[in-house]
This record gives C-alpha cells, structure tokens and sequence, in this order.
C-alpha cells in the first residue's frame, strides 16, 4: 500500500514538561507503530489543547481518531466530583479537546478507537463517571503497574506490560465476534476506571474483579469502541490487539472510500 493511499488517524497529544521548563505535546511510540503497521495507516499527531485543535477541522482532515492512555486523570468536574489532589496529576486541555472529540467523532461517523484513558475519555463524553482507585472499591484487584519492593515501577517493559488478568467478553457481542472467544487475558495499567457507565456506553468486556474493561458506543455508525488495556503495546505479535487493529484499519479505509 503506497502512503499516497493510506487513510489518516490523528493521535491525541498530551501536555508534557521537558527540562522543567519547556511545554510540549507528545505521543508514545507505540502508539504511532500500532497505526503505521498493524492498522496500515499514516499516523498523525494532533496536540489536545482547544485553542489550537479544532475538532470540526480536525474531523475533516482524518479519517479516524486514536485517544491514547496517558498519566494524567479525567479531570472529576467532568462527571460532576470534586478533585482530590492526590489524584492529579490532571490535563484538562485534554479533557476539553478529548470529550468534543469523541462526541463529534461518533456523531459523523469517523472511526474512533479509544484506550486506558482514551477508553475512559469515551464513557465520560457519553455521560458516565469514573472512580479515581479502583484497587480501592472493596473485592477489586490492584490494575497498577508492578512496583519493586521500594515502590519504584518495575525497570523491564516486559514485566510492566505483562498480560496479568482475565476479561470476560459479552457473549455474541461485537468483542467476542471480532476475537472469536468469549476469554482474553490482558495487560492492566490503571487506576482511574469506570464507576457508572454513560448512556450509550456498552459493556462488551468485564475483569475476574468485575472492572469494566471493553466498551463499544451504542448506535455509532462506524467503529466506535474502547478498551481499558494497552492494546498498542504489542498489537505486532499479540493476536487479540492485532486483531483489534486490524479490524480499526479496515475501519477507516470503508470511511476512507465513503468520503
């Protein structure tokens, strides 16, 4: 496939402090080689601040959109708590680009795959709430990364990004025919999750512990869903992500033709 024929996804940005003085807006890479290789598109970034990103515009130049995860929470004013600061840090630049997006982007029919915090952006823009700890309601796990014993993350990649627990996927659901099972096991590195569910959110996919983990919005025209795992860490060799990507790919040249 030549670049000239490859649909768009724009990325979103997040706010980023380099050398303690400079504000950038930045993408992880595997995000960008998730598109570029498994979904076959041309990745381009576009940065979460409202006053630069206009989402209309923006909706008009891609022909899909990836919510990446990030470090920062949804802010709790977006679902009506009161913040806490020892949930921060928060990026509501992002929210504000974030949740317009995701609205607009379902609305018009572009193709829209959110995760981690991208897949909790999605249920916020429809109306739902978010719990800043899960690990912290009662019979929950602890869906962190690994931390050594003097409580620094865990030095190899490999044992951060781990799969480390089941989901359970909604039989005859657009996840489980898509996967063609009912049981995947995924990587986990959360603690903002999913508390109430908005009201075109679809559950497709529950954690051992009960934590929603797959959603798909209800009655969106195109490739719609969301997934609470880190798909992009290793969509190349991992079936259920590649899989996952590959079918936002078909997603967005079908959007790609239509236009």
């Amino acid at each position: 496939m030549s670049s000239k024929t490859k649909p768009v996804v724009g990325i979103i940005g997040n706010s980023q402090i380099i050398n303690d003085r400079f504000n950038v807006q930045v993408v992880g890479q595997r995000n960008l080689r998730a598109i570029a290789e498994v979904a076959e598109a041309l990745p381009l970034m576009f940065p979460a601040m409202p006053d630069v990103t206009d989402v209309d515009a923006l909706l008009g130049a891609v022909d899909g959109i990836l919510l990446t995860g990030a470090r920062a929470n949804v802010h709790p004013t977006c679902f009506g708590v009161e913040p806490n600061p020892k949930h921060e840090p928060y990026d509501q630049d992002r929210d504000a680009v974030a949740l317009a997006l995701t609205r607009a982007a379902v609305n018009r029919g572009v193709p829209l795959f959110g995760i981690c915090r991208g897949f909790q952006e999605m249920n916020v823009a429809f109306g739902g709430s978010l719990h800043p700890e899960i690990r912290e309601l009662p019979g929950r796990m602890n869906h962190r990364m690994p931390r050594l014993e003097n409580g620094e993350v865990h030095p190899d990649p490999e044992v951060v990004f781990a799969d480390r627990h089941d989901v359970k996927l909604v039989s005859g659901g657009v996840f489980a025919r898509l996967l063609c099972c009912e049981t995947i096991r995924v990587n986990s590195l959360h603690g903002q999750g999913i508390e109430e569910k908005g009201g075109r959110v679809v559950i497709e996919g529950v954690a051992e512990d009960g934590t929603i983990e797959a959603i798909r919005i209800a009655d969106a025209p195109s490739f719609a869903l969301g997934v609470q795992w880190h798909a992009e860490y290793d969509p190349q060799k991992n079936p259920i992500n590649q899989t996952l990507f590959k079918a936002f790919g078909a997603a967005l040249r079908e959007r790609q033709r239509a236009a």
